[in-house]
């Protein structure tokens, strides 16, 4: 039994280190640009529902979660389709890397947003921008398993999350504007990137 043991293990280590120095490619552009819409949904129903998102906090981050917790699913359920169809065996090993690969930042995210709640109400102002920072920290992670070029998505985040920050910063007040167009540009970006991109010149073996 102990050596029926060490040949599963091994060949589990076997298939994860094969699935490491593979390029991934359960990412595809119509989930990305479906994301990029839910986004674009969110902010202008919140545009219309909210007369002032500062003042209901509350309902202004529910939707953003809720867009999330919908863009999740929708690439989740591509990602499953996609890896079954280009890495047959590989498929379970190569989704679980790229989830952990982009499972820090999505954590980090959430908590961030608890922690802020519940001890620092006030700098709730800082979340929109945050999240765009981490979103970038998450792409720039799966770079060497994506396409290079999803680093010009990841860059886009990191200035847009920026921007953002120093745009709060004047009158610290949440705006659906600063949450939903970055991420349609960028979802937008990953979306091209991911349609135009080769598999076989542009990633990283």
């Amino acid at each position: 039994m102990r050596d029926l043991d060490k040949a599963l293990a091994d060949i589990v280590a076997i298939r994860s280190q094969i699935a490491a120095g593979t390029a991934f490619r359960g990412y595809g552009p119509a989930a990305m640009a479906a994301t990029g819409a839910v986004a674009l949904i969110t902010a202008i129903l919140q545009f219309w529902l909210l007369d002032d998102p500062t003042g209901e906090p509350l309902g202004f981050f529910i939707g953003w979660f809720i867009a999330a917790a919908l863009s999740g699913l929708i690439i989740g359920i591509e990602m499953r389709a996609r890896s079954r169809r280009h890495h047959s065996g590989l498929a379970d090993a190569m989704i679980h890397q790229a989830v952990e690969q982009f499972l820090p930042a999505g954590v980090a995210g959430v908590l961030l947003a608890v922690v802020m709640w519940k001890f620092a109400s006030e700098t709730l102002w800082l979340l929109p921008g945050l999240w765009q920072i981490l979103v970038s920290l998450g792409i720039f992670a799966s770079v060497r398993s994506l396409p290079r070029t999803v680093a010009l998505a990841g860059a886009w985040y990191f200035v847009s999350g920026f921007a953002v920050v120093v745009l709060a910063s004047r009158t610290h007040t949440l705006s659906p504007w600063t949450m939903g167009l970055p991420f349609v540009i960028g979802q937008s970006v990953m979306a091209a990137i991911l349609h135009f991109a080769s598999g076989d010149n542009d990633v990283e073996d």
